[in-house]
């Protein structure tokens, strides 16, 4: 009886305690699991594909019938590689159904006799995926429970000074912001206080000058002092002797 040899395909970054109960899961169904990692160049990750083979490898320890490879190419083709004849893939949730069934249509055209095979975790990980554990790590959130202790580990290593950093950032007052709340304080003012003691010199200023005219007496023509009598004939003769010039 020929061997019979699963490959169980993923990114696993980081590799989660729900990815382990379905090596687990496999390892009894089958004589031989390859997990294979995926290269993704498109795809930002945490980890290399170096090192998450290596996490993946202390977490296994001395299980047997698993090993651990990776791949850049279709997954059909690291499968036949491997030798395997079935494909492990795990639904956690009926929305995964749709892409694993588009997944496996694709697969099933690409290689003919490689068969798919669904399994589902424990019910304690339904909910669980890399992408949730990595947020809720990279935001200072216990992930004890979800993935194994040395991937915890790594995970606390690599992300380690990014939460201080932000919550020093979030916590620390803008200098621009704390540099504009001074300029809004003049005199120890608010900048309502500010802007009408500003004004108060000038309105000061203005008073002045209105009670230091209202001070002063119009002249009227009662005050104006008389005329004598041999001016008023000089003005009265230069404006004769003027209109009488032709």
């Amino acid at each position: 009886m020929s061997e019979r040899i699963a490959v169980f395909p993923g990114t696993f970054d980081p590799f989660t305690n729900g990815h382990l109960d379905l090596t687990r899961r496999a390892a009894r169904l089958f004589d031989r699991v390859v997990i294979a990692i995926a290269e993704n160049p498109g795809k930002a990750t945490l980890f290399t594909v170096e090192e998450r083979a290596e996490m993946i490898r202390e977490v296994l320890g001395r299980m047997k019938r698993v090993e651990v490879v990776h791949f850049a190419d279709l997954v059909v083709a690291c499968a036949k590689r491997a030798g395997a004849m079935v494909m492990i893939r795990g639904l956690r949730a009926v929305s995964d159904f749709e892409f694993e069934f588009q997944m496996a249509l694709m697969n099933r055209r690409l290689s003919p006799a490689l068969e798919v095979a669904f399994l589902m975790p424990s019910q304690r990980y339904t909910y669980l995926n890399s992408t949730l554990v990595k947020e809720v790590a990279r935001l200072g959130g216990r992930v004890d429970g979800l993935v194994p202790v040395a991937v915890e580990r790594r995970l606390k290593q690599r992300l380690r000074g990014t939460r201080p950093a932000a919550a020093t950032a979030a916590a620390a007052p803008d200098k621009a912001g704390a540099g504009a709340r001074e300029t809004q304080r003049v005199n120890g003012r608010r900048p309502a206080a500010a802007a009408v003691a500003a004004r108060r010199p000038a309105a000061a200023a203005a008073a002045a000058a209105r009670g230091t005219a209202a001070a002063a007496p119009a002249r009227s023509p009662a005050t104006a002092p008389a005329r004598s009598p041999a001016a008023s004939r000089a003005s009265r003769g230069r404006a004769t002797s003027g209109s009488r010039r032709g």
